[in-house]
């Protein structure tokens, strides 16, 4: 029986419009680096994921920078983003196939959360690793949720008890999660994860509990928060910030 392996997934095609920059979020320099190399360092560094696909803007003038400081010997793939974050992650599944099995899992992580921990992985990877559907890192809502109605007044308190907040990486079968995507797109459906593919599929995927300062930059004080993060000294692939 052949042993499923691990492969990463990073859509990098965004422009990130919320950000208001003048280059993508995933580029914008955090703690001196860009934004995109600390997920990218801890995944190329983790000793279960074999090789890592990157989906990119055609025109793309930042990433050869950030390609020529990685020293990883692990498979690396770039592959043309789509217009949607499904599509990029579809045309890097598709390129994954050159070298993966339809058994193998496929983690997919934001390009703009720069804060992945090791320990997260680990988590992720250890707990799903004989589930039959996959999963996704998420952290519990905490905060008091409000429902508005058409006037922007609220229209109800919303139960939180259940709610989670859902986080990357996202980890399924390569094979189930390429026919759920695909089934998505070809419904007319514009997924914004990969768990809502595998929901349509008719797949409940399973809640591993992650940790909330694995943020996603969206807007500027994200980058300013997760600057703090970096700068308290967590670990991230790369040394301490001073």
């Amino acid at each position: 029986m052949t042993i499923p392996r691990y492969w990463a997934v990073i859509p990098a095609a965004g422009a990130g419009r919320r950000m208001g920059s003048a280059i993508p979020k995933q580029y914008l320099s955090l703690a001196g680096r860009p934004v995109i190399t600390y997920a990218l360092a801890v995944l190329l560094d983790h000793p279960r994921i074999a090789g890592v696909a990157v989906a990119i803007s055609t025109d793309d003038e930042w990433w050869p920078e950030v390609a020529a400081t990685l020293a990883s010997t692990k498979p690396l793939r770039v592959v043309a983003g789509g217009a949607e974050r499904s599509h990029s992650v579809l045309n890097a599944l598709e390129a994954l196939q050159e070298w993966a099995a339809p058994e193998d899992w496929v983690l997919v992580h934001d390009a703009a959360r720069p804060g992945l921990h090791r320990d997260d992985v680990d988590r992720l990877l250890t707990e799903l690793m004989d589930d039959p559907v996959g999963g996704l890192l998420a952290v519990q809502v905490r905060d008091t949720l409000k429902q508005a109605d058409a006037t922007g007044r609220v229209a109800a308190t919303v139960d939180r008890s259940q709610l989670w907040h859902a986080l990357t990486p996202q980890l399924f079968r390569l094979g189930l999660l390429h026919q759920a995507l695909s089934a998505a797109l070809a419904g007319g459906l514009l997924v914004t994860d990969e768990a809502v593919a595998m929901e349509a599929a008719g797949f409940s995927p399973r809640l591993i509990e992650g940790r909330a300062d694995n943020l996603k930059i969206t807007r500027p004080e994200d980058l300013a928060l997760a600057e703090f993060y970096l700068t308290r000294g967590r670990s991230t692939g790369f040394p301490p910030v001073n």
